[in-house]
């Protein structure tokens, strides 16, 4: 966007798209680019023509026909600046919805006409959320057998909680599916031409007039709850003007308390234009989203930001790429202007760096631009940093909160098939771990194996692959390992004395309380409580018990993976004059813990994921067999169109090689979804065997 083209901030929007996998996310993307002549012609996702979607621009993307990693674009719709993010709708891959959603002022939902909500749309709802992103949701692939957008309409009220109501609706459905009906303006709108470029209005047509005029006044009635003009209108029996609506929808919606349901057909090019208008409409601009940072220089006080071009600069790395040409660090700017060749400030670690590029994105290309300013979304190039980090001119020191990142769930050994691709494996596993927060990489001193955990099968499938084709390297995989974790189920006392007498000085320290389990809902893993009174230990020792403490919940005692859970009480202790130290304290606070452990309860908790499985009806009773089978709890089933689809909790450690077991039992008609639900201690005869297992190992690693 040179500096000639630049709209209003008022006239800024950024948005991002998220849905379940293969809601059609993808589609629309591509089609909203197409209207606002971003790209000349349309590609599929899974199209025969080779190209692949614009924003699907990864070669695995194109094979697999998924969104890997989310892309960024930007494009001029009548007097709108959209910058647009197509995140990916696998939840393997939901940091990359969860950094967009954190920069992003709003969003679209998308849905499928027959599914409805599904698992990651309840995800992709909750990141939204977190984050206070107002959206509106679109119902899409209306064209399809067994399109019903009421229902969609009922699970969004039901399963998400969401006040939702449609301000468009449907003329026809599946191969009859014709045109929309727009609510606020009481007009039908059809999308003709060869890909649904040329917009023709028209009356209602006779036979769903009575049904458009109920879903309006539903619409008003709700509307009247944030707007006290319409709702005098609504109790007075008089018609709000298309105005006055349209600003009623949108002081709803930026209250979040408020959903607008679209419906359309991106694969068939209908109604994208006026989910368009409705972005414009109801989403908000930079300035309507409070954004708080916290000044570095006053005890971390919040700061509210403003979108102003002329205060200090303010912006926020939210996604690396480390391509062919170094390192380009996507921005979004909350404050101020920068300029190609400013210097800038990184909060982090306070480095001061030059920016030697600046470019907007459309998908894979860059755009070089002179400037950028509050609100818009854009590349840097050559400026080192990390995710999350802030930026700032110098004029202030703010820091703004870095996205919520999930924990790891599954891991993997992986090495180089020959010797002589170290030097790109290292460079590999070094350029993922920057790109994504969720990858992570360390090396098991006891093994000396290195041992990649992630998302899922899928993540770290994905990027052996492109250890593979990116850096040109062989990888040798072993089995999957579960993320397990050890926790404390009652209360646990210790009284431990460390005393060694060696020659010279000898070590001291004695501590005395004890462990016990946190509350379920806690937000963090490890508390210590200093309940020392009296100086039975002085204070210059308290954070060394610390230390050892932490130490100690590193690596439980029973198949030595770290606990959780933990509230570790110190309230007594004892001290020399000359042979405490804090090395004294540091090992006399680790083994009064192991002491503890022994009395808790301790227990072996594993990752137990949501399951989600459709299948054709036939094959309900062999689906949840194999459910079953894998340790599984079925939640909830049901029959939607021919298809069960079936919920359920199954231990993480159960799933390995369920897609393919899926398949052969529903001849390749299955597909399923799978995200981390919570941790749940295992059954007491796998708890003895793993625990023995474990014992075996460390034995034998001691001879």
């Amino acid at each position: 966007m040179a500096t000639t083209t630049r709209v209003p901030i008022e006239n800024v929007r950024n948005i991002g798209i998220s849905a379940h996998i293969d809601s059609g996310k993808t589609t629309l993307s591509e089609r909203i680019l197409f209207y606002t002549k971003k790209i000349h012609a349309i590609h599929e996702v899974k199209g025969k023509d080779q190209v692949g979607a614009t924003m699907d621009f990864m070669d695995l993307e194109r094979e697999k026909g998924i969104t890997i990693q989310s892309a960024a674009t930007y494009c001029i719709w009548k007097d709108y600046n959209v910058n647009l993010i197509d995140t990916p709708g696998h939840v393997d891959f939901t940091i990359e919805v969860e950094r967009s959603l954190r920069v992003l002022d709003g969003a679209v939902l998308v849905l499928c006409s027959v599914a409805g909500v599904q698992s990651q749309s309840i995800t992709v709802d909750r990141q939204m959320k977190r984050y206070k992103v107002p959206r509106i949701c679109f119902i899409n692939k209306m064209d399809r057998a067994g399109a019903n957008p009421f229902r969609g309409v009922k699970m969004l009220r039901e399963k998400l909680s969401h006040n939702a109501h449609l301000i468009t609706y449907p003329i026809g459905a599946e191969d009859q599916f014709k045109g929309i009906v727009d609510l606020v303006q009481m007009r039908a709108f059809y999308f003709d031409g060869d890909n649904g470029e040329h917009i023709r209005e028209e009356d209602i047509p006779a036979d769903i007039m009575a049904e458009c005029k109920t879903h309006r006044e539903e619409l008003i009635a709700a509307i009247g709850e944030f707007d006290e003009e319409i709702m005098n209108k609504y109790l007075e029996g008089e018609e709000p003007s298309v105005a006055q609506l349209r600003a009623g929808i949108r002081k709803a919606t930026l209250t979040l308390n408020f959903t607008p349901v679209m419906v359309g057909s991106a694969y068939k090019n209908k109604g994208v234009q006026l989910l368009l208008d409705a972005v414009s409409y109801y989403l908000p601009n930079p300035t309507e989203r409070e954004n708080i940072a916290l000044d570095q220089n006053n005890n971390e006080a919040k700061v509210t930001l403003t979108s102003d071009p002329k205060a200090p600069f303010v912006a926020l790395a939210f996604k690396l790429d480390d391509g062919r040409y170094g390192q380009l660090t996507y921005m979004r700017i909350y404050q101020g202007t920068i300029k190609k060749g400013d210097v800038i400030f990184n909060a982090a670690n306070d480095k001061k760096l030059k920016v030697p590029r600046l470019v907007q994105m459309h998908a894979d290309e860059m755009h070089d631009i002179e400037e950028a300013q509050a609100g818009d979304i854009v590349a840097f190039f050559g400026v080192d940093c990390a995710s999350g980090d802030t930026f700032s001119d110098g004029k202030v020191k703010y820091t703004m909160t870095s996205m919520f990142v999930p924990n790891a769930v599954i891991s993997l050994a992986i090495a180089p098939k020959d010797k002589g691709g170290q030097a790109n494996f290292s460079k590999a596993l070094n350029k993922f771990t920057k790109e994504d927060p969720t990858f992570r990489v360390h090396r098991d001193e006891e093994s000396a194996q290195t041992i990649i955990s992630g998302m899922g099968e899928l993540h770290l499938e994905i990027y052996c692959e492109r250890i593979k084709r990116e850096f040109n390297c062989e990888v040798v995989v072993g089995k999957p390992q579960v993320a397990f974790r050890e926790t404390i189920t009652k209360r646990g006392d210790f009284n431990y004395t460390h005393k060694k007498q060696t020659g010279g000085s000898g070590q001291f320290g004695k501590v005395v309380g004890y462990i016990e389990p946190l509350p379920a809902d806690s937000a963090v893993n490890y508390e210590f409580v200093d309940d020392i009174t009296g100086g039975s230990i002085p204070r210059e020792f308290i954070p060394a018990c610390d230390k050892g403490f932490q130490e100690a919940v590193k690596e439980g005692r029973l198949i030595g993976f770290p606990i959780v859970g933990v509230r570790v009480i110190i309230n007594d202790g004892a001290y020399h004059d000359v042979d405490s130290s804090e090395q004294a304290f540091k090992t006399a606070a680790l083994m009064g813990f192991r002491e503890a452990y022994e009395k808790a309860g301790a227990v072996v908790l594993e990752p137990i994921m949501k399951l989600e499985t459709q299948a054709p009806e036939e094959f309900q009773g062999s689906v949840m067999g194999q459910i079953n089978q894998r340790r599984g709890i079925i939640v909830n089933s049901g029959t939607n169109e021919g298809y069960a689809v079936i919920e359920a909790e199954v231990p993480l450690n159960e799933m390995f090689g369920y897609s393919t077991d899926l398949r052969s039992a529903t001849q390749g008609k299955g597909e399923f979804s799978m995200e981390f639900s919570k941790y749940s201690p295992v059954p007491r005869n796998v708890q003895d065997e793993m625990t023995k297992k474990y014992q075996e190992k460390r034995a034998k690693e001691n001879k």
